[in-house]
């Protein structure tokens, strides 16, 4: 939807809107009422997402999109965050169709690498950093370990 490059030159603010409403929903209708029944949820992006593109890469300011993405999910926060770190050049030379945002300036993937590595080294109890540069079998098994070692706890 919104990453389809029928939206390219979205405002900047409108795009942080969008992204803030649809979690919001996600996280009252999908994410709670799992986490109600005991599931453990996976997600491959949530708030720390909106925080990196649209507050750091975008400008729009990292505590002004996280206040609005804590506001639009209730406060919820996840247990962890794993951040696979790859140069963006490689990363996205393996995009066959890239949507709206992939197709963005190399200094903007920059941009969002280096926020979520500010951030991981911030709260190193939340996030895990694993080197995505290695096969895709050995990331599994970094991500793997990640996991279980906090489901252990």
């Amino acid at each position: 939807m919104a990453l389809d490059q029928e939206f390219v030159g979205l405002a900047p603010r409108a795009e942080a809107l969008v992204f803030a409403a649809a979690r919001g929903d996600h996280a009252h209708n999908v994410i709670r009422p799992a986490l109600q029944q005991g599931a453990c949820v996976v997600l491959d992006r949530y708030l720390d997402s909106s925080v990196v593109y649209q507050g750091i890469a975008r400008g729009l300011g990292e505590a002004d999109v996280e206040g609005l993405s804590m506001w639009a999910t209730g406060n919820l926060v996840p247990d962890l965050v794993i951040v696979l770190d790859l140069d963006p050049r490689i990363g996205l030379s393996r995009v066959a169709r890239p949507d709206r945002l992939e197709a963005e300036s190399i200094e903007f993937h920059d941009a969002v690498r280096a926020g979520f590595l500010a951030r991981a080294q911030v709260n190193p109890q939340r996030y895990r950093v694993i080197d995505a540069s290695v096969g895709v079998a050995d990331v599994a098994v970094q991500v793997a370990a990640v996991v279980d070692s906090v489901l252990d706890d």
